[in-house]
Parts: C-alpha cells; sequence; structure tokens
C-alpha cells in the first residue's frame, strides 16, 4: 500500500491568504512593520524560501502568535515535502516489530 500524502501548505501560503489578504496588507507593508528587508517577505509569500527563528519571532510578535507556531508550520512544511518525495524509499524500509516478540 503506497503512502498517500496531501499537498503540504507553505507557511508563506498561510501567511499570505490567512492575514495578507484579509488585512490588504502588503508584503512590503508587514516587512516595514517587521523591521526586515522587504524581499525577504516577498520570497516567503511567493513561498520561495521558509520561514527562518528571526523571521518567526517577529511574525509571532506582529500578529501576537507564537514564534512556535511559526517554526510549527515550517517544520511539518518540510516533513511533509520529504516524505512525499521519498515516499517510494520509506514505504520499502520494513518497521522494525513493536512488542514482546521484538526481543
Amino acid at each position: 500500500m503506497a503512502l498517500q500524502f496531501a499537498r503540504p501548505i507553505h507557511p508563506g501560503e498561510f501567511l499570505r491568504e490567512e492575514y495578507l489578504v484579509p488585512l490588504n496588507m502588503s508584503a512590503g507593508a508587514l516587512a516595514r512593520q517587521l523591521r526586515l528587508p522587504r524581499t525577504r517577505i516577498e520570497r516567503i509569500v511567493k513561498e520561495e524560501v521558509g520561514i527562518t527563528p528571526d523571521t518567526a519571532l517577529r511574525l509571532g510578535r506582529y500578529f501576537n502568535t507564537t514564534p512556535q507556531f511559526w517554526m510549527n508550520f515550517q517544520q511539518a512544511y518540510e516533513l511533509e515535502t520529504q516524505a512525499a518525495k521519498l515516499a517510494e524509499e520509506l514505504e520499502s524500509i520494513k518497521p522494525l516489530p513493536v512488542g514482546p516478540m521484538a526481543a
């Protein structure tokens, strides 16, 4: 049975669709609020790069969330993306038996 993976959501897509669009805010305007280069936020919302700890701290502060929220989103995206790339290889790995017979 092949592993099935849903399309992972990039943190930039989430930032764009759940924050910037409803707030009618541009990436440049957010970058100014976060005191970051405009290109960093633009590249995140274009899904070209991920969220760094530095950016997560700033997003957490500005949007009244936690930095962990943004880092967890980034980590989940990376794991899901990698799992999809490795699906066939992962499927070929036989899990270690669990229980009293495993020893």
